[in-house]
């Protein structure tokens, strides 16, 4: 039976095959903690829909893992993924004020421009590090311009980031645990005067994220805990899965040349391709839901108050829902994946991903246009998250 604290050989360097059979064989596949796996592309679509037997918030579930007194534990129930209403909605719809089409419109050449001087860097460099040098580089940038971060103190945030989200993973060191608490409290230390200068100089709400966070709405504002913390979401979350996505992107396009070729033949098709790469090798490989209520699926009933994994990876390749499910299709229509998750909970920055990939990968093809991933690739060694932690080059 397939465990996530028992990982068979090979997992990290291609899940695929365990994923497919968790979906043939045991699509509510049982953990010793109690929690169940679900694998199936509809299952997946039932409980994102389903808000009343399925919740997102995870006290019961983190208490016991964290402890109630832990710096993780305050930013993991306290951010905007793992909660539902009230917070969520509030949190919820301060993003999706700051991601209107007239905002991402005005970030665009900004990012064109972002992107571009990272690429004329690697020119000069030659042989490069594919996410140190561009795929991670890229969403730091725009989150931090989001929230206002001065750019000259941009560089702890990603280590920062790796050891928040390293935390959700089903088993922790007590190193990893220890790591992901320091992160926290940094994070919150590093964001103090940040959110100080701005609570006395507010910024243009209209493209400062963090002013429209400091705002009260009718339904009263954030507190300062639910401040800090969904700040820290933001950058955290807006950053790790773009650079996936970036990287798994050219990844993908290294080892399937033909399909490299085909997308620079035809330009037009980087939209669908974002897709298909988001769908192939997925930044966010699991989320979570916990039971309300007993519910039973395949004929397996899964007790409330159980903590459910989803598994997107596996969902995104089911042949129930995708022809050719392990094939890139570069012009797959539809192609309803589940890397932004789904339901109340869809990826709020959905739109800003699928731009920032979009220009990076077609950008960076036009300008290596035979690049080549050489010896040294490592994943990032985690099972929630799947991207590259090093992507040696040569441009």
């Amino acid at each position: 039976m397939f465990s996530l604290t028992a990982l068979p050989d090979g997992f990290h360097e291609d899940p695929y095959p365990a994923y497919a059979a968790l979906r043939e064989d045991m699509p509510v596949c049982p953990q010793s903690d109690g929690s169940v796996i679900l694998s199936r592309y509809e299952d997946l679509d039932l409980v994102y829909r389903d808000t009343t037997r399925f919740i997102s918030d995870k006290k019961a579930v983190f208490e016991p893992k964290y402890g109630v007194d832990s710096p993780l534990y305050e930013h993991h129930t306290t951010s905007l993924v793992f909660n539902d209403p009230p917070l969520h909605t509030r949190v919820r719809k301060v993003m999706v004020g700051a991601m209107n089409p007239r905002a991402l419109a005005q970030m665009e050449p900004g990012l064109i421009q972002l992107v571009d001087s990272l690429l004329d860097q690697m020119q000069a460099k030659g042989t490069v590090e594919l996410i140190e040098d561009f795929a991670g580089a890229i969403p730091i940038e725009v989150i931090g311009n989001l929230l206002g971060i001065p750019r000259s103190e941009r560089e702890p945030l990603r280590d920062w980031s790796l050891a928040i989200l390293g935390a959700l993973e089903p088993q922790l060191t007590p190193e990893q645990e220890e790591w992901g608490n320091r992160a926290v409290s940094e994070f919150k230390e590093f964001l103090r005067h940040i959110i100080e200068d701005r609570k006395a100089n507010l910024g243009n709400p209209e493209t400062d994220v963090l002013t429209r966070l400091m705002q009260d709405d009718a339904d009263g504002g954030l507190t300062d805990v639910e401040l800090y913390q969904n700040c820290i979401f933001i950058l955290n979350a807006g950053h790790e899965t773009t650079t996936n996505l970036i990287g798994n992107a050219l990844d993908l396009l290294d080892r399937h040349r033909d399909k490299r070729s085909e997308l620079l033949n035809n330009p037009d098709l980087i939209a669908t391709a974002v897709d298909e790469f988001l769908r192939l090798e997925s930044p966010n490989q699991f989320g979570n839901r916990l039971t309300t209520e007993d519910v039973t699926l395949h004929g397996h009933t899964i007790p409330a108050g159980t903590d459910v994994h989803l598994c997107i990876g596996a969902a995104n390749r089911d042949p129930r829902q995708f022809d050719r499910p392990d094939e890139m299709l570069l012009d797959r229509r539809p192609n309803k994946h589940h890397a932004f998750a789904g339901g109340p909970h869809t990826c709020v920055g959905l739109t800003l991903a699928r731009m920032e990939g979009k220009i990076a990968v077609i950008r960076f093809l036009n300008r290596f246009s035979n690049y080549q991933v050489t010896e040294g690739a490592k994943r990032g060694g985690r099972i929630r998250f799947r991207g590259f932690a090093q992507l040696p080059a040569q441009v």
